[in-house]
């Protein structure tokens, strides 16, 4: 919270100094006109073949807000670096401009726009860094999510990462962005109230150690949570635990409470996981389900469902929500065009691809995706186009998709993946070509003086 109590997370001074001053120029020498800016991600990380669109939602609640408040405005002032014009400049502000965008949940790749601004240039400047702050992230743990469903085969994956997350914020937004890259719930109790994302919890390790035994603390639980009993085995000993819960079952049971599932959360999870198997079953309980937690990433679930380890669900915590092997993307929003001409950037690495785009995919008659094209918005190619109309002068001009749609859009997305894509490691290369038309546009650019 800032000192008046407004959320710091929509703040309008979440941003870089920069982009104030910035402001303060286009301000002073009238540069006000339509700018267009895209945001983008230039390369891969490491062993990723595609990335999940994510975040948004989030996007579109704050440029609909984007307002100074009074204590925000008093900072400008007392900070001494703007006069009293920027001041009554910056308190007229709101966000006026057009949006385009991927839907939450599409799969895509490097070079193409997964999100479009054009609005007076002060406007689109001044919120590049929430964007980006937005989309980075969100696509990040989505896109990471997304791994987990790959290998999972179909199992319950939940997002357990809240508290190992780098803030609040954070933690939150990761556990909807689990959700829109294919998970089944979350841990985290706000996820509910803001997302309506299913929220799911079992007990901790000091639950048990406050009761003088495991077996008491077991019957507790169970009879004081009788609707979703799922009892933590790996205090003291996991397989003496799992002999505890058949030896506590039938008494329970005549209680009409039935257990649903034991978790395990250290150890070598395959080996444990059948060894507790098979005590269930020969203990009659062959409906208990056995949920796995304990540092796991996708390909610790990839591992243990090759080994054909018994476990119905992952808990996936401090690596989805940090996205800990890869945990950045080379991403940026950059000026394509302003006051109706195509700009380019040519910095070493990091050059652009000029003027307003669009992205067509290609589907098969097998509906596997078959490649994507990148060209002007004026430039139409077979294909279906894949940014959409979010808002016109500031406002939405079609439904926002939620997370669960989103949800289901990435399922779907995934479904329709070619198998090299599909592989954790060396995914094979998808195709994303650079139309002509793009090309040609930068070849002119190129040759004009600078």
């Amino acid at each position: 919270m800032t000192r008046s109590g407004t959320p710091a997370e929509s703040s309008l001074l979440l941003t870089d100094l920069y982009q104030l001053t910035m402001l303060d120029s286009y301000f002073r020498r009238g540069m006000t006109q339509p700018a267009a800016f895209e945001f983008f991600v230039r390369a891969l990380p490491p062993s990723r073949g595609f990335l999940v669109a994510a975040g948004l939602e989030q996007v579109v609640h704050h440029l609909e807000a984007l307002r100074a408040t009074p204590e925000e405005l008093r900072w400008v002032a007392d900070s001494g670096r703007f006069d009293d014009a920027f001041l009554e400049r910056l308190a007229a502000l709101r966000f006026t401009g057009d949006v385009d965008a991927m839907p939450e949940g599409t799969v895509c790749f490097p070079d193409e726009p997964l999100l479009r601004v054009v609005a007076p240039l002060p406007e689109a400047q001044l919120v590049e860094t929430r964007i980006v702050n937005l989309l980075h992230f969100e696509t990040l743990v989505a896109s990471k999510a997304a791994r987990c469903v790959l290998v999972a085969g179909g199992r319950r994956l939940i997002d357990f990462g809240l508290r190992r997350a780098h803030g609040a914020e954070a933690g939150l937004l990761a556990a909807r962005a689990s959700w829109v890259g294919g998970f089944d719930g979350t841990a985290t109790v706000l996820a509910n109230l803001r997302f309506d994302m299913p929220v799911v919890g079992t007990m901790a390790h000091s639950y048990v150690l406050a009761h003088d035994g495991e077996e008491r603390a077991f019957a507790d639980f169970a009879r004081d949570r009788p609707g979703d009993v799922v009892l933590l085995l790996d205090t003291w000993d996991t397989e003496r635990a799992a002999e505890r819960v058949v030896r506590l079952a039938p008494a329970l049971a005549a209680e009409g409470i039935q257990i649903h599932g034991v978790r395990l959360d250290s150890g070598d999870l395959g080996e444990h996981a059948r060894r507790v198997r098979r005590i269930l079953d020969d203990g009659g309980l062959p409906d208990v389900t056995i949920f796995a937690s304990g540092n796991l990433d996708e390909h610790a679930v990839a591992r243990l469902v090759a080994a054909g380890a018994p476990i119905d669900g992952f808990g996936i915590g401090t690596r989805l929500d940090t996205s800990a092997d890869a945990p950045y993307l080379d991403c940026a929003y950059k000026l394509q065009e302003y006051a109706g001409v195509p700009r380019r950037k040519l910095s070493e690495g990091k050059a652009t691809w000029p003027g307003r785009r669009q992205v067509y995919r290609r589907v098969g008659s097998d509906g596997v995706l078959a490649g994507d094209a990148v060209t002007l918005v004026d430039d139409p190619l077979p294909g279906e186009p894949l940014l959409r109309p979010v808002l016109r002068g500031g406002r939405r001009v079609a439904t926002l998709p939620d997370a669960r749609a989103a949800r289901e859009r990435t399922l779907a997305q995934l479904a329709c993946l070619p198998e090299g894509l599909r592989r954790l490691a060396d995914p094979a290369p998808y195709a994303v070509e650079i139309a002509p038309a793009l090309r040609h546009l930068a070849a002119e650019l190129d040759a004009r003086p600078t």
